[in-house]
């Protein structure tokens, strides 16, 4: 004989869910025991974990107080560089009026340190000239000596106005002097706030090589996008940019002006903070707005940089006040107090279930430990793979989800007593119970989801870890429901225990008042008095299926009890062909 069709779908949910279970764990496995990146507990954020604070004070190019707008603009920039995905739970402030505070959960690596110190004051300047930093002199007694520091009394005016940022009016003999002592070890040199509308004399990140650059003709203002990525035709990882529509237009026209000029004037500087990032040739004419930048770029200081363009260049440069470490503004304790919340909760739900469902509650409790190892293990990837934090907002929506399972539970079960009242068999009204309640739990769960995005959109960063796990354990909470819920039902559905209808399975037909033989029909009660067991539970089961009449199937009765009445009297006679 063969399976029935619902029990073949039954075990393959089964088997569906038990490898999706496998695959989560082996995932996580990986990022513990290969990559050694992830863990088998999820991490905790700032209120309960602890961290690392920095305070960075704000520096202005004349000295006066940076504006309120500046710091703003500058608290949102530094929040998404060290927290992109938005769930990292990091806090950033300002106090004293020029100072931001950045507390950040555990410790601090140096690529995060980067990402939030560096201004990114990213601009692009034409290359006008380039030398060797180690450059020497040979002088009067023969021997080779560093250029001495220019004369004052040189020419540091350009002869000619300069057209463009490639003219070479700009390389005075002053500058040029300058150039030649130049020493890009010193760490007195620094061109991080050099004016943006006069040359600029500069080395690369790794001091290998200086240049003469002319004036800023783009900044990272300009910028709409950065991302990385490896180039296919080198290997080689590279920050992609897309420019606005004004940016395009200029970046085109300096992509016009360096094609096919002599080196060095072919080429062009991305300059950030001050240091040349890289100094590529102009090879096209670039009219799209999206040219690369290339170095020795690893996969890490790819992405570090990426972000940081891709937010902007800070309004304000920072110097590093301090930095240390903080504790807990929480702590164990509270995350113990909720945990203990979350199990109060869990309990009570357990105990409800099984006094208003008996045996059936037991399915309840076995789905909420199904979704409580799926959401665990979930967690623990996702803060391997976007830095997710657990903080004590996110253990709240934990527990808030706990509520609304249990509401799915409750619809679903109920639908199937309903149909069992019908006079469906248990296996029936599994199924059609299932078809319906489906309905009622996509649409509340859709509800659900869409709350959780729209807070996690609009609310503050504090309350965005709550809403993630709401929204994340909600979605775990239909996949349980297809794959684990239902298809146990329909194998215990096909038990004797419970597809017997035992009292303690809580599908018994009887004690749910399954007395329905049609609409407004109802069998004839057992012939036994209202004394006996069985007479009580008759009793009783027909008071029940009255009470869940509607109004029309009352009426009907009504109507069919005075008919049954009115035929009964003395003398009243139906005769084939009266009206």
């Amino acid at each position: 004989m063969a399976t029935p069709t619902p029990v073949r779908h039954a075990w393959r949910a089964l088997t569906g869910l038990l490898v999706i279970t496998a695959l989560l764990a082996a995932i996580n496995a990986l990022g513990v025991y290969v990559f050694q990146q992830s863990s088998w507990t999820p991490d905790l954020a700032l209120d309960l974990q602890g961290g690392t604070q920095i305070v960075l004070e704000a520096q202005t190019e004349d000295g006066a107080a940076p504006s309120e707008e500046q710091m703003t603009q500058a608290v949102t920039i530094i929040r998404q560089r060290v927290d992109a995905s938005g769930v990292g739970e990091a806090d950033v402030t300002t106090q004293a009026g020029n100072q931001i505070v950045v507390q950040i959960p555990g410790q601090a690596d140096e690529e995060t340190r980067n990402r939030i110190e560096a201004s990114a004051q990213l601009q692009l300047r034409a290359v006008l000239y380039t030398g060797d930093p180690a450059t020497s002199f040979v002088g009067e007694d023969g021997n080779e000596t560093p250029y001495p520091t220019p004369d004052p009394t040189l020419q540091a005016t350009p002869t000619a106005e300069p057209t463009n940022g490639s003219d070479l009016n700009w390389v005075t003999p002053a500058l040029q002097a300058e150039f030649l002592a130049y020493d890009c070890a010193d760490s007195a040199n620094d061109p991080a706030n050099a004016p943006t509308d006069e040359p600029l004399i500069t080395c690369d990140a790794d001091g290998t090589t200086k240049y003469i650059l002319g004036p800023v003709e783009l900044d990272g203002s300009s910028i709409d996008d950065a991302t990385f990525g490896m180039q296919q035709n080198n290997g080689l990882w590279a920050v992609n940019l897309r420019f606005d529509d004004e940016g395009t237009t200029i970046f085109g026209e300096i992509s016009q002006r360096l094609y096919g000029a002599d080196p060095p004037l072919n080429q062009f500087a991305f300059v950030l903070d001050g240091y040349v990032l890289s100094a590529p040739s102009m090879n096209a004419v670039i009219l799209g707005g999206d040219p690369s930048i290339t170095g020795s770029f690893t996969q890490e200081s790819a992405k570090v940089l990426a972000d940081q363009l891709k937010y902007g260049a800070l309004p304000l440069s920072f110097t590093v006040e301090s930095s240390n470490s903080i504790s807990a503004t929480l702590g164990s304790q509270q995350l113990q107090i909720g945990l203990i919340a979350g199990l109060i909760g869990l309990a009570l739900v357990a105990l409800y279930s099984l006094i208003v469902y008996r045996a059936l509650g037991f399915v309840i409790i076995a789905s909420l430990a199904v979704m409580a190892v799926l959401t665990y293990l979930t967690l623990c990837i996702l803060a391997w793979r976007m830095g997710f934090r657990l903080s004590l907002a996110g253990v709240a929506g934990l527990i808030v989800t706990i509520g609304f399972t249990a509401d799915s539970f409750i619809v679903y079960f109920e639908r199937i007593r309903d149909e069992l009242r019908d006079g469906k068999s248990i296996t029936g009204a599994v199924e059609d119970g299932w078809g319906r309640a489906k309905r009622t739990i996509y649409i509340s769960k859709s509800i659900n989801i869409l709350a959780a995005v729209v807070l996690y959109i609009l609310a503050d960063a504090t309350v965005k870890g709550f809403a993630f796990t709401l929204g994340l354990t909600t979605a775990i909470d239909v996949l349980i429901f297809i794959l684990f819920t239902h298809p146990v039902m329909q194998l215990l559905a096909r038990t004797r225990f419970f597809g017997g209808g035992h009292p303690l399975s809580g599908l018994d037909p009887t004690a749910l008042g399954a007395v329905y033989r049609g609409r407004a029909q109802f069998r004839e009660p057992v012939a036994a008095t209202a004394s006996t067991a069985a007479g009580r539970r008759a009793v009783k089961s027909r008071g029940e299926a009255v009470r869940r009449q509607t109004i029309a199937e009352r009426k009907q009765a009504e109507l069919a009890a005075a008919a049954g009445t009115e035929s009964s009297k003395p003398g009243t006679t139906v005769k084939e062909g009266d009206d």
